[in-house]
């Protein structure tokens, strides 16, 4: 299972939607996550490593367009308090 990073134009951002999507925020922590749906997301702050129960570690933040997969099983550790826009397929 792979997270997926990447850097949208505003269009695309703006064709997908993301703006209209609802907000999340979370101060500086680490807890476990489990996934039962794809999750898309935009983060507007923050910084985060997620790592993967297979060991994967992943970091990303503001301005970077996030996929995690339906299933995902991983550790989020914040260490910058995150706000993100997200929605759930």
């Amino acid at each position: 299972m792979e997270i997926c990073v990447e850097k949208l134009s505003k269009e695309d951002l703006e064709r997908r939607g993301v703006f209209s999507w609802p907000i999340w925020q979370k101060e500086v922590s680490r807890f476990d996550w489990h996934y039962d749906d794809v999750e898309e997301c935009y983060f507007l702050n923050g910084k985060v490593t997620v790592e993967a129960k297979n060991g994967e570690r992943v970091s990303f933040g503001k301005g970077d367009f996030v996929t995690f997969p339906k299933g995902l099983s991983c550790t989020w550790d914040i260490s910058e308090k995150v706000k993100k826009h997200y929605n759930f397929r």
